[in-house]
C-alpha cells in the first residue's frame, strides 16, 4: 500500500495529538472541518473515477482499488426494492451506520453534474456539463432518492470507536436496468476517494450489486492504522453486499 504520511504530515504541523475520548475518536480538526458540510469541498482529484472500467488495473495516483459483485436475488420486486434502498441510504443504515443528513441550498442539489468520460483507450468521449432538468424521485415509503450534490455525515463502529465519516454524492445512474449512486469523500472522512454503490437488473431477471472504491488514508495519523482501516473496509464491503440479499419489505 503506497504510504506518501511524510507528504501529507506537513499540512497538519502543530496540531494537537489525536486522542480517545470514550467510545469516540477525538481528532484534531483541519480548517475545512470548520465549515458546514455543503460547502466543503471533496478531498479527492478523480471525481467519477468509479465509472472507469479499468479502474483496478489505473487506479488514481496513490490510492488502493476494489471492485465487488455479487447477486443479491431475482425478479422485478427484488430491483425495485434493493434500488429503493440504495437510492435513500438503505445499504448504509443496514449495515449499522448512523446517518445524518445536512440540508443544502436547492442551487448545489438541483443542478446535476456530470464528470468528463472516457473510452477504453482514456480518450475523453463526453465533457463535464451540469444539468438542470432532474426532477426529485421518491421511493415507496415517501424518502427522496439521492441526487449530487446530497451531503451526508456517516458514523461508523471503528473497532469499538465511532468514527464520523463526512461524504457527498458525487453522480447518480438511473437507467432502466441499472440504478444507484457514488459519493466522495469531505474533509474530515478518515480516507480521500470515492465509492459507488449499483444495483443491475440482468437480461434474465437476476439481480446485482457492484460495488467499486478508491482510496487512501486522509492524514498521518489514519496512514498509522492503515491495515485496521482496510481491514475494515474489506469488513463492510462484503456487509454492504449481504444486506440486499435479505427479506424486502413486500
Amino acid at each position: 500500500m503506497p504510504d506518501d504520511a511524510g507528504g501529507r504530515s506537513t499540512e497538519l504541523e502543530g496540531l494537537p495529538e489525536p486522542e480517545m475520548t470514550g467510545t469516540v475518536a477525538a481528532i484534531p480538526l483541519a480548517p475545512e472541518t470548520a465549515v458546514p458540510l455543503w460547502q466543503r469541498p471533496v478531498s479527492y482529484a478523480a471525481v467519477g473515477g468509479t465509472k472507469a472500467d479499468d479502474l483496478l488495473v489505473y487506479p488514481p495516483a496513490g490510492t488502493r482499488a476494489i471492485s465487488r459483485r455479487k447477486r443479491i436475488g431475482h425478479g422485478e420486486n427484488r430491483f425495485l426494492w434493493a434500488s429503493a434502498q440504495t437510492m435513500t441510504w438503505g445499504v448504509q443504515r443496514l449495515s449499522g451506520f448512523t446517518l445524518e443528513v445536512e440540508s443544502a441550498p436547492r442551487e448545489v442539489t438541483d443542478r446535476t453534474y456530470f464528470p468528463v468520460t472516457f473510452d477504453e483507450n482514456g480518450v475523453p468521449v463526453e465533457g463535464a456539463a451540469f444539468d438542470d432538468s432532474a426532477e426529485a424521485t421518491f421511493g415507496a415509503s415517501g424518502a427522496a432518492f439521492l441526487v449530487p450534490g446530497d451531503t451526508a455525515m456517516l458514523t461508523i463502529p471503528f473497532f469499538g470507536l465511532k468514527v464520523t465519516a463526512p461524504v457527498r454524492v458525487v453522480y447518480v445512474v438511473d437507467e432502466p436496468n441499472r440504478k444507484g449512486f457514488a459519493y466522495g469523500t469531505l474533509h474530515g472522512h478518515p480516507e480521500d476517494g470515492e465509492e459507488s454503490f449499483i444495483v443491475e437488473r440482468t437480461d434474465d431477471g437476476s439481480v446485482w450489486m457492484t460495488i467499486k472504491a478508491f482510496s487512501r488514508p486522509s492524514t498521518w495519523y489514519w496512514w498509522l492504522v492503515a491495515l485496521p482501516l482496510r481491514a475494515v473496509q474489506e469488513y463492510y464491503t462484503r456487509r454492504y453486499l449481504r444486506v440486499l440479499a435479505g427479506p424486502t419489505d413486500g
